[in-house]
C-alpha cells in the first residue's frame, strides 16, 4: 500500500541563507545530524547527487570524511560501481583488512603500475614469507 510521506522537501531555489550575527557561540554548539535511512544517520545533512559528473569514489571519500554521503552514480558497469564502493570503503577503514603487497625484489615501475591500478599511494613490502619488510610510498 502507498504511504504518503508528510515532511517538506526543499530544493536549491527555495532556501536562502541571509548572513546576520548569532548567539551561537561555536560552531561545535550546533547540531547538524540528520537522518537518512532509518538505519543511517549523517553528521551532516548533505548528500551528493548519483550523476556521472557529480559522484564516483572521490567525491564519496570526501562526502563521508565530513560526515554527509555521496552517492556512486549508476551509469558504469556493475563491476566499476563496486570498484568505486570498495575505494571508498577502504579510504575510511583504520585497519585495512587485505592490504596491497610487494616484495622487495619488485620494480619501482610495477610497483607504481599497481599503485595506480589500485587507486593507493602506497605498498607494503614483504618478504617470501609475507613478513612485512618496510612500506613503499
Amino acid at each position: 500500500m502507498a504511504r504518503i510521506l508528510d515532511y517538506v522537501g526543499l530544493c536549491f531555489d527555495d532556501v536562502l541563507l541571509v548572513p546576520r550575527r548569532s548567539p551561537i557561540r561555536s560552531r561545535r554548539e550546533v547540531i547538524t545530524r540528520s537522518r537518512f535511512t532509518r538505519g543511517l544517520w549523517l553528521n551532516i545533512p548533505i548528500v551528493s547527487a548519483a550523476m556521472d559528473t557529480v559522484t564516483e569514489s572521490r567525491m564519496a571519500i570526501v562526502m563521508a570524511r565530513e560526515g554527509g554521503i555521496g552517492v556512486i552514480h549508476r551509469f558504469m558497469p556493475p563491476e566499476k560501481q563496486a570498484e568505486e564502493v570498495s575505494k571508498v570503503k577502504r579510504a575510511e577503514n583504520i585497519v585495512i583488512e587485505k592490504p596491497a603487497t610487494i616484495r622487495p625484489d619488485a620494480r619501482i615501475r610495477d610497483a607504481r603500475e599497481l599503485m595506480r591500478l589500485l587507486g593507493i599511494s602506497g605498498l607494503l613490502v614483504v618478504d617470501s614469507e609475507n613478513r612485512l619488510l618496510g612500506v613503499l610510498t
